[in-house]
């Protein structure tokens, strides 16, 4: 019986070990989430015409996560030129602050796509732990580059991997 355990325990190991080396091909899990305006929306549903996306994490209450939206929307319009990226912000902010959120997108005139993720689900499937979490999608919709954290020029790094992408 012992043997059996060790088996299976080391066999989920292995699983999941290989599992979280292999991000490079690894397409979004299928989660509901809101929209802004509250209507439902499938996270497959993620797209952008063969073109790279970026997908944020963040929440209203994580000043990381500002500073990173912030200097990605300054550069926004240049990036989406060069590269047609486009920005998918999912905000993990929960019941209690959930409300916030649509008032500092309008107030900071960001021109993302935004998404609600109260629960965590969406979070959870992409494995999340921590905010900012930022993506790179290719243009099969594949995640192809992933940071967590921000500093200050950590935008330079998103765009580079832009451009390489978008054979820039």
């Amino acid at each position: 019986m012992k043997r059996i355990l060790i088996l299976s325990t080391l066999s989920l190991f292995v699983f999941f070990t290989l599992q979280a080396q292999s991000t490079g091909g690894k397409k979004l899990p299928s989660v509901t989430i809101k929209t802004l305006d509250g209507k439902t929306f499938n996270t497959t549903q993620i797209s952008n015409n063969g073109k790279p996306i970026i997908l944020s994490f963040w929440a209203s209450w994580c000043r990381p996560c500002l500073k990173e939206m912030a200097a990605i929307s300054d550069l926004y319009d240049d990036w989406q030129d060069q590269t047609g990226v486009k920005l998918v912000a999912v905000s993990i902010d929960d019941a209690r602050t959930v409300n916030n959120v649509r008032p500092l997108v309008n107030a900071r005139g960001w021109e993302f796509e935004f998404y609600l993720d109260t629960n965590s689900d969406f979070k959870r499937a992409m494995g999340v732990n921590d905010v900012p979490h930022t993506f790179i999608l290719n243009g099969k919709g594949e995640i192809v580059y992933q940071h967590t954290s921000y500093t200050e020029g950590s935008e330079k790094e998103l765009f580079k991997k832009l451009k390489e992408l978008a054979g820039n």
